[in-house]
């Protein structure tokens, strides 16, 4: 055996020197480098920010997207320090900007609270910014300097003079990290929408180069004001909204809640303004008070009978909205985007608090109080119900993988990579779609007329509709507490209905069924709606057809095939319809599935090379959640605005 030579030395361990580390592996500090990472740096920034308002040093934060592709984030506070740092030797500014783990967040007095990453976040925007420039507004003086690539180009120098106290970072994602430097407009109105609910007191602002559009957002109630503005077209058990805002040792505890006539609950947990999307602590905390405290008010006071069991946590948090925000000194986040809080004595701090002032609020509001009992009873008898036919489900097999839907065309590959399930509208263009596809790879479901509203429905009701039971079972995830991603049976689930009102509505109930009882399918991009062709222009002396998916699509088509017989000809005389004009001898429009035969409607809508499939996102879920409600719950004036609203926006409306 020959000796292999040891060559495993000093000269083989990588050291990462300043912001390489960011750079190298962008992933670890904001997530990724797809949409969602290139918001976090605008996120990081305003959160900064904000630190300065909680602090009581600032009142005003504006995000400018500029009309070059750059954002520039500016708040009014007290302006990052300039004078030289006495560990790094640089600017106090150059070392925030330039040095991981360097902020005023590490104790030091900098700030008593704060959301930002503890220094890391302007240091990591720096890092992965192709251009960044930093003005600081304090002792009179205009400071800037400007970087490239997380380098200093230039030191901090005095650039005007100003009575302006305050920081403005104006950045230029780096192209070649990032996946897209485009931002989402909505997405940061948004996000700055709730920094606004969240500070009571502190204008937020958005400002458009592109279109000079212009928003500020100032909230006087805080997040009673967010309760308020989540519960619009809502139907409340009670105007009054429940809020209580108290510190225990050194964590304030801020809760607002009101409950709804919904099924679903509502419930937004933040620390230091920093959202919260997998709880923590504070809403381990938060659930098992409510849970509690409701549990004794029904006992002592009769609501609840000695020989009923107690109201579960699902059925006492039906319908509620609520906002909980905590403050406190040192947050214990797990992973670096701030997902959980970790913090174990928060707990107890949301426990002591809750426990205290709702039973306060329940005795002092005793017809609120069994309404809100009286929801949690329901809402127990629902998922009773639900459970009893769930069990019968599953006792009969009917959700067993072996057992699949008698309508289901399956496909023939068993590995769930290279399979799709299609949604068909209707029996008709079911049997076309079983015909036409591919049978190894795409399995086809047909559903009989429209399939029920879960926005208006509990569990149990939806397990007894037929259509939405064979979709589950044809899925094999299972459903609420036996829901399991990992078993889904197909990479992508594509919805395919008529291109009409009905279609759409249709595609809107299925959507609405995933997005409340399945969002782990959407989240993990499993969703789309396939879109098949409008019109086709059948052409002169030929078989091939054009398929046209929209009306501009349509008519540029048509103009640019009149361009090229007028230069062909240009004595040609065009006095047809434009189709004649253009060369076709026919255009048909499609308006339903069913009016292709098996071959088009593959071609056309499910021929992965040819087909155009759109993906269904959630962006925001306080958004979807309004639209949602909105489309499908039951205020009716809500939808009546919303029709009234876009109408204009609809073209060849087919009703």
């Amino acid at each position: 055996m020959t000796e292999k030579k040891n060559d495993y030395s000093a000269q083989q361990i990588t050291v990462l020197e300043g912001l390489e580390p960011v750079r190298k592996r962008p992933g670890m500090y904001i997530g990724g480098t797809g949409l969602e990472g290139l918001h976090h740096l605008v996120w990081e920034l305003i959160d900064n920010g904000i630190d300065e308002a909680l602090a009581g040093y600032a009142n005003e934060v504006s995000v400018t997207l500029m009309s070059d592709g750059g954002v520039k984030v500016t708040d009014n506070g007290r302006g990052i320090p300039t004078d030289i740092h006495p560990k790094t030797g640089k600017s106090t500014v150059e070392t925030v900007l330039t040095v991981l783990h360097a902020g005023g967040k590490f104790g030091g007095g900098g700030y008593k609270v704060a959301g930002g990453l503890h220094g890391v976040g302007s240091s990591v925007v720096n890092a992965l910014s192709k251009k960044l420039i930093i003005k600081v507004f304090r002792d009179g003086n205009v400071y800037e300097q400007t970087y490239e690539k997380g380098i200093p180009i230039e030191d901090l120098k005095i650039i005007d003079k100003s009575n302006k106290t305050g920081t403005e970072i104006l950045f230029y994602p780096d192209d070649s990290i990032f996946e897209t430097v485009d931002f989402n407009y909505q997405t940061i109105l948004d996000r700055l929408r709730h920094a606004a609910y969240l500070t009571k007191y502190v204008r937020t602002n958005l400002i458009n180069q592109l279109n000079n559009k212009k928003y500020s957002f100032y909230f006087e109630g805080g997040i009673k004001s967010y309760v308020k503005h989540l519960n619009v077209g809502k139907e409340v058990i009670d105007e009054d909204i429940f809020y209580v805002d108290k510190t225990v040792k050194d964590t304030q505890v801020e809760i607002s809640m009101q409950y709804t006539d919904a099924y679903n609950e509502t419930i937004k947990s933040f620390a230091n303004n920093v959202l919260n999307p997998d709880g923590g602590t504070h809403l381990t905390g938060f659930k098992s008070a409510l849970t509690r405290v409701i549990n004794d008010y029904a006992r002592k006071n009769g609501l609840l009978k000695e020989k009923e069991e107690n109201l579960s946590g699902e059925d006492t948090r039906e319908g509620l909205t609520a906002i909980l925000l905590v403050k406190l000194p040192d947050p214990q986040f797990e992973g670096q985007t701030k997902n959980k809080l970790g913090n174990p004595e928060v707990r107890g701090y949301v426990e002591q608090v809750l426990n205290e002032y709702l039973n306060y609020y329940l005795e002092e509001h005793p017809n609120v109080a069994k309404k809100i009992v009286g929801k949690a009873l329901l809402a127990a008898r629902a998922r009773k119900a639900a459970r009893a036919a769930r069990d019968n489900i599953l006792r009969k097999g009917i959700l067993d993988g072996a057992s699949m839907p008698g309508k289901l065309a399956d496909c023939s590959s068993k590995d769930p990579k290279n399979s799709e399930l299609y949604l068909v509208e209707g029996d008709s263009a079911g049997g076309s779609a079983k015909t036409g596809r591919d049978s190894k790879t795409q399995a086809i479901l047909p559903l009989k007329g429209k399939v029920l509203n879960v926005e208006r429905a509990r569990l149990d009701k939806m397990l007894a509709n037929n259509e939405l039971l064979s979709l589950i079972k044809a899925l094999g995830v299972g459903i609420e507490d036996s829901f399991d991603i990992k078993l889904l049976r197909y990479e992508r689930i594509i919805i395919m209905t008529d291109a009409d009102v009905d279609g759409s509505h249709i595609s809107t109930l299925l959507m609405t069924f995933f997005f409340r009882y399945m969002p782990a399918v959407i989240e993990n991009g499993h969703l789309f709606l396939a879109k098949p062709p409008l019109f086709e222009l059948v052409r002169s002396g030929k078989k091939e057809s054009v398929f046209i998916y929209d009306e501009s699509q349509l008519d540029q088509i048509l103009d640019e095939e009149i361009e090229k017989r007028k230069k062909l000809n240009p004595n040609l005389n065009l006095s047809d319809e434009k189709y004649k004009q253009a060369g076709f001898i026919e255009q048909k429009r499609y308006k339903g599935l069913g009016e292709m035969d098996a071959e088009q409607l593959f071609e056309t809508t499910m021929n992965p090379e040819k087909r155009v499939l759109i993906q269904v996102r959630i962006e925001d879920v306080e958004r979807s959640d309004a639209i949602f409600n909105k489309l499908m719950g039951t205020e009716v004036e809500l939808r009546k605005n919303f029709i009234q609203a876009n109408a204009r926006f609809v073209k060849d409306l087919d009703i």
